[in-house]
This record gives C-alpha cells, structure tokens and sequence, in this order.
C-alpha cells in the first residue's frame, strides 16, 4: 500500500490515471514501479497535496492484516515547503527568508509529532507489514538557470538547508517507530534544478508541475532505493 502526498502519489511525470482526479497518480510514480518489481499488488492511495490529516481520515483504509508493504511519504505539504519554494521563486524584490524560517519551525516543533500520529496508526492497521519511510531530495545546486524563477543562490541554499531538516526529521521519527527509512538526497546529487540531467522539475507548465522529481527521479531516484528498503536490504 503506498500512502502520501504528490512526491508519492508521481506529480511531475506529466502522465496521470484518469480515474485519479485531482490526487494525479502516475503510471511513472515509484510505487507503481516497486510494486512490479517486488510482485505485489499496489494498493495506491496517495494523493497530491496531501498532508499527515489527509493519511489519517483519507488514506488508511487501504491498510489491513494482510498488507505486506507500506510505503509512505508525507510532511512535506504539512511544512508548506512547495508553497515556500513558490514564494522564493517570484521575481526580486520579492523574497522567502520569513517563509523558510517559519517552515523550519514547523519541521523542528510540530512535524515530530503529526509523523508520529501517522506511523503509529500504520503500524495499527498493517501490524504485519514492512512499513518504508520515503524521503524528500534537495532540490538545488546554487545555480540560477531559469529567468522566470530566480531563486537566489543565498535562498537555494536555506531550502536545501531545509529539506536536510525534513530528512533527519522524518528520519528521526521512522526510526523510532521500527520503519525503513529512504534517504534519497545523495542519489539526486549531480540532479537537481538546473544540473545537467534534471531529476526534478524547475519552474514548469503548468506550475503544479514544478519542482517534483520527473520520470528520471521516480525511476532512478527512488524506485531502486525504495525496492532495496522493500526487500530488507
């Protein structure tokens, strides 16, 4: 059962089941993959946009005694960083500075316990099931190659500063829980916004597009690193 918001759930593959809707999941999304590769039936119940309420009253009915697999990814929507990131990429003299600060507040003194709220209920309703804790990437390399989007290299390095506090947060809480955490970070290194093979989206048509990891990122970011978390490895 794969469970989460839009990283989960394949936003930025730009091809979408249409019997998904508005939750946009994708043929290309690493659970989708995974589950090919492991052999076993997807029960895929991530959505884009979704944060840990939406796991909690939305998403957990796909979860039974029988559940073999669990992957989930959420927090990101809950610290609001795609709406800070969008912020930071408005022309100057706009700025996100604010932004970032009260996003890392919420990582650092809420997010803790909203995760543990979800995990424990994971863990509840899929007793017997490898539960697998999927991470965020840094999304920037310094550079500025877009014109449309000019996140200074001061800002980029703040968000990446503070996609390293949701990984060792989330990390943190799955690790308390007995769950398989996925750290993708270093994998997109060399293949962030601007590098030369992007795993993630700049700034795209359309914006919801924007700053997800791409085909690419699913396939050769996440999919071998969740399929080695799945198998116990």
């Amino acid at each position: 059962s794969a469970l989460g918001g839009s990283y989960s759930s394949g936003v930025g593959t730009r091809e979408y089941y249409p019997d998904s809707g508005d939750c946009k999941r994708s043929p290309h999304a690493y659970p989708v993959l995974d589950a090919a590769r492991i052999g076993a039936e997807l029960r895929f119940a991530a959505c884009s946009g979704a944060r840990t309420a939406d796991v909690l009253n939305g998403q957990l009915g796909s979860l039974g005694t029988d559940t073999q697999y669990v992957t989930v990814s959420i927090g990101g929507n809950d610290a609001g960083f795609a709406s800070v990131i969008t912020q930071c990429a408005k022309p100057w003299p706009t700025t996100c500075w604010g932004q970032i600060d009260e996003a890392q507040a919420f990582i650092r003194d809420t997010l803790p316990g909203r995760l543990d709220q979800v995990y424990s209920a994971i863990s509840s309703r899929a007793p017997n099931a490898r539960v697998v804790v999927v991470g965020y990437p840094r999304l920037f390399n310094g550079e500025e190659c877009n014109i449309a989007a000019r996140i200074s290299p001061g800002e980029q390095a703040r968000l990446n500063e503070t996609a390293d506090l949701l990984a060792t947060t989330i990390a943190a809480r799955a690790n308390a829980h007995g769950f398989a955490f996925v750290d993708v970070r270093s994998a997109f290194d060399g293949h962030a916004v601007c590098d030369d093979v992007e795993w993630v989206n700049g700034l795209s048509d359309p914006i919801s597009e924007s700053y997800h990891p791409n085909r690419a990122g699913q396939a050769n970011g996440y999919t071998p690193l969740v399929e080695a978390a799945l198998r116990g490895a």
